[in-house]
């Protein structure tokens, strides 16, 4: 008996017996906790990664991209400004000049003229006859809901001519319709008239046309809102049919892994002879064709292999349906990482008070030579009349950087991005970790479906997190490294490239590719560890080790298999997504007709963009649907290698392999009426 377990454990390649189990035969039962030291230091960096979350949202004030401010610094639509959710600016033509463009830049968009918050933009063309200024009242002069709220024009002791020096009323309104919440002159069907002179403004006598040109600079001529409400429209008439498109896809995709099950071996030859035939159609690459040609001579049994396990694969899909739908789980989970980085992005990166400095914002002169710009103010308290200067404002400028956590706020970042990509990184570990338990012990299962475990897809789910958390954290942690690694690379490229010389280019350029590789080959390698840690429970580094090795001494196999994949997989992601695209094309192009009119396709503003949707859903649908094909592909091969060195056929190490495989290689299990009949 002790010599049995002696010959066993020697021809073991890495020295441990497997136990098998009468109801399940397999190794995926013999485990224990791995790294646990990542494991610990994971769940700690978690939980600072929810302290920063808190911090963020107990000091962050994300009004500040939802809605804009006034001049007092009160933000429009909230608070004693609710029902006024825009800002009209007095004098737009400040918000384009350059200095504007600048100051609209780095201060969220608050240009250096009064700004009030409103109900509505204005709607027509409005300017004062200077001529009765001075003789008409204030209130039948300007409309008080575009006035500073300081200001009551019934009772204001003020005259006309002096609420225009001190820019508490408007001196012109153009058409305007909101953008991002801010007012901005219309520039579609609006005619401006050609009599419409603005004195006393940043470009001296400025003209309505001079004032449409300059809201065009500020636009682009592009008026958002209009092409928003285009596709708006759009989407409201076509949503049902992008949902049957998107079911298409799916079942599409769904058939195509399906059939391989009973096609996968014409359609790789099918496929094989369509790209030789490619090939020979250029006349250059006559040289590559006789390789090719040799090369499937030399590899046809490995082939036919890789087109067993293509079939296994679908087969063992068939029996783990549930397989199918874990990714919208991973989705999710991708999700809310996504979900909760956004949110510390932007809860960090507004979570100092607004600072206010007295600047002049008119013209030059002696007695505007002692406001420095270093002066703060408060907005709510300002008295510009205690300044003897045209022009004088209390202007926001900055956001408070001197408290503890302002001071951190790069470092709280640099940590938010971490933590954003390590637990990306992990959320997919655990994916292809459970998937690869669950199409594991469907190949250790001898009798199949048999011996397959009950709910294998949660059991591998469960599995992983209980006992490999830890090795799944440290894969992800060196990818999250690596990726970093590029993050800091290109901006660096980014911030020095007005400085780069050839050399210096060509070294990044180098850095760069090399890191890219890095990365490319990490995730390979850490793919195939999760597998073996799936299957045997070892920790991350020897699950790493063993994979690359076994995979070494199978090189040819291994390429062999992963082009054929490849090649299959983006064949059936070219009929999905081109099915699908061309389809919808010439159905919302009104290609296809349809006699009953409720089915036909509605009229839109942007036919292509229902089109583009259904593509790219299409494609994140093939996506999804393939990639679980993939791992159950590569899990199957490194279960089918580590099962071609296990075992011999033998009654103690019988052969787990398909029948058909076994036929390829010629081996076979001994049956207990052969050991009877010896």
């Amino acid at each position: 008996m002790g010599k049995k377990k002696k010959e066993q454990s020697s021809s073991e390649p890495y020295g441990e017996p497997v136990k098998y189990d009468p109801t399940f035969n397999g190794p995926i039962k013999n485990r224990s906790c791995t790294d646990i030291l990542c494991c610990a230091l994971f769940m700690v960096f978690i939980v600072g990664y929810m302290v920063v979350g808190i911090l963020a949202w107990l000091y962050g004030d994300p009004r500040e991209v939802i809605y804009p401010r006034n001049s007092t610094g009160m933000y429009c639509g909230a608070g004693g400004n609710e029902g006024k959710p825009y800002v009209f600016y007095f004098d737009i033509l400040k918000c384009v000049t350059p200095t504007g463009i600048l100051t609209s830049a780095l201060n969220r968009l608050q240009c250096p003229t009064t700004q009030v918050c409103v109900s509505k933009c204005p709607d027509n063309f409005w300017l004062p006859v200077l001529s009765v200024v001075s003789v008409l009242p204030p209130d039948m002069i300007f409309q008080q809901e575009y006035c500073n709220p300081s200001i009551n024009l019934k009772t204001t002791t003020l005259k006309p001519n002096e609420i225009l020096a001190k820019e508490l009323c408007p001196a012109y309104t153009i058409p305007s319709s909101p953008l991002f919440g801010r007012c901005v002159p219309k520039l579609g069907d609006v005619v401006y008239p050609a009599n419409f002179t603005i004195d006393g403004t940043t470009m001296g006598n400025a003209t309505a046309e001079e004032v449409k040109g300059a809201a065009g600079d500020l636009l682009s001529s592009f008026n958002a809102k209009e092409v928003g409400m285009r596709i708006f429209e759009d989407f409201t008439k076509s949503w049902y049919w992008i949902i049957i498109g998107l079911v298409i896809a799916m079942i599409v995709s769904l058939l195509f892994l399906l059939l391989l099950r009973f096609f996968a071996g014409i359609l790789v030859w099918v496929l094989i002879i369509a790209l030789i035939a490619v090939i020979a159609y250029v006349i250059i690459l006559v040289v590559m064709e006789v390789i090719i040609l040799l090369l499937l001579i030399f590899l046809r049994k490995r082939i036919l292999i890789a087109i067993a396990l293509i079939k296994e694969a679908s087969k063992a899909i068939g029996h783990i349906m549930s397989s199918l739908v874990y990714p919208l789980f991973t989705f999710l989970l991708l999700v809310i990482c996504v979900a909760y980085w956004g949110m510390i992005a932007l809860y960090l990166a507004t979570s100092g008070e607004p600072l206010y400095r007295v600047v002049n914002l008119g013209p030059s002169s002696a007695s505007c030579d002692d406001i420095s710009g270093n002066e703060t103010c408060n907005p709510m308290a300002f008295n510009a009349s205690m300044y003897n200067c045209e022009g004088v404002k209390c202007a926001f400028y900055k956001y408070n950087d001197e408290g503890l956590l302002q001071r951190n706020l790069f470092n709280l970042q640099i940590y938010n991005i971490i933590g954003f990509l390590w637990c990306m990184n992990f959320v997919i570990a655990l994916g292809q970790c459970t998937l690869a338990g669950a199409f594991a012990s469907y190949y250790w299962a001898f009798k199949k479906p048999g011996d397959i475990p009950h709910f294998p897809v949660s059991s591998a789910f469960i599995r992983s997190l209980r006992y490999h958390t830890g090795s799944l954290a440290f894969g992800a942690l060196i990818l999250t490294i690596v990726q970093l690694i590029r993050i800091i690379l290109e901006y660096l490229d980014h911030k020095l490239k007005n400085y780069h010389n050839p050399v210096t280019k060509f070294l990044m350029c180098c850095l760069k590719c090399c890191f890219w590789c890095l990365e490319k080959f990490i995730k390979f390698l850490n793919r195939n560890a999760y597998i073996m840690i799936a299957v045997y429970g070892k920790n991350f580094c020897v699950s790493a080790k063993n994979a690359f090795k076994l995979l070494m001494r199978n090189v040819v196999r291994v390429v062999v298999l992963d082009k054929i994949t490849d090649l299959l997989l983006f064949f059936g992601k070219l009929l999905v997504v081109g099915g699908v695209g061309v389809l919808a094309f010439f159905f919302f192009t009104g290609r296809i007709k349809i006699p009953d009119p409720t089915f036909q396709a509605p009229v839109l503003n942007y036919y292509w963009l229902p089109i583009l949707t259904l593509v790219v859903g299409s494609y994140m649908i093939a996506h999804g649907f393939f990639s679980v094909y993939n791992m159950c592909v590569d899990t199957l091969f490194l279960c089918f290698l580590e099962d071609l060195e296990r075992n011999d056929g033998s009654l103690a190490k019988p052969y787990y392999m398909s029948a058909s495989l076994m036929k390829i290689l010629n081996k076979k299990n001994k049956s207990v009426k052969s050991k009877e009949k010896k």
